[in-house]
């Protein structure tokens, strides 16, 4: 697919290190799917989408950081949506964000509340400057937050604010890998899903550069059921550029 022009609109700052970057194109997506955004002359990466026409970036590498030195009336290529988004079942779901994995559970969260679901968030970051989209999250339910140096909420992680299963029927989860293997041995596996993050080059299924135990993030997932996840590589190995597998 041959990504099209996507004119920046505008930009907004949700915290020091992530920014959101509107475009003149909407994308129509379910929650959860992600985009190949192309930064020309620097590189190619896939980002989640967290509205119709946006992505939210956190300035992390190359790529990001050349992707912070634009601004309204620049361009970059975009193709996709690609992959699944999330599956809404049950009539309270729960939902699990680390940092800028807020961004794909945010249309989530507005999406179930919309059509009357009952949304619990639990929103964790390093910092009270870090959270992205608590105001997202209020609107659509009920909130609770959890910062590493304890600047705001609970002083440690957002899995310890993981409270009894049995009050949700659907649990969804995005963030660091490290931390959603975290979740994944808490929670009921039949329960939850999972948004991932892998180095992916294609975004549609043929390099192979994303799998995870022969599933390619790309195409099979970016959202993964928990019960797939359980007893594989999925926060143990990932793979690198060069495809070889190391540890998360």
């Amino acid at each position: 697919m041959k990504p099209v022009n996507a004119v920046i609109t505008k930009v907004v700052e949700e915290t020091p290190t992530v920014r959101t970057f509107f475009f003149d194109t909407s994308f129509n997506p379910e929650p959860g799917q992600f985009v190949m955004a192309w930064i020309r002359g620097v590189d190619e990466i896939p980002m989640a989408l967290s509205y119709n026409n946006a992505i939210t970036v956190q300035k992390v590498g190359t790529a990001t950081s050349a992707l912070f030195k634009l601004g309204e009336g620049d361009s970059i290529g975009i193709r996709g949506p690609f992959g699944n988004g999330f599956q809404l079942k049950g009539d309270h779901i729960l939902l699990i964000a680390g940092g800028v994995g807020a961004a794909p559970l945010s249309p989530l969260a507005e999406k179930a509340s919309s059509e009357g679901l009952k949304v619990t968030t639990l929103l964790g970051a390093k910092t009270k400057e870090e959270l992205v989209f608590r105001e997202r999250f209020e609107a659509a339910g009920s909130v609770m937050v959890a910062t590493d140096d304890g600047s705001e909420g609970i002083h440690g992680y957002v899995t310890q604010l993981i409270p009894e299963q049995e009050n949700y029927d659907r649990i969804y989860c995005c963030g660091p890998e490290i931390m959603m293997k975290k979740v994944l041995d808490k929670v009921d596996p039949g329960k939850a899903q999972f948004s991932l993050h892998r180095y992916i080059k294609c975004g549609i299924g043929i390099c192979g550069a994303c799998c995870v135990d022969g599933l390619r993030v790309c195409k099979d997932g970016p959202v993964f059921g928990g019960e797939v996840l359980k007893n594989s590589e999925f926060g143990v190995y990932r793979r690198n550029e060069c495809g070889e597998r190391v540890r998360v």
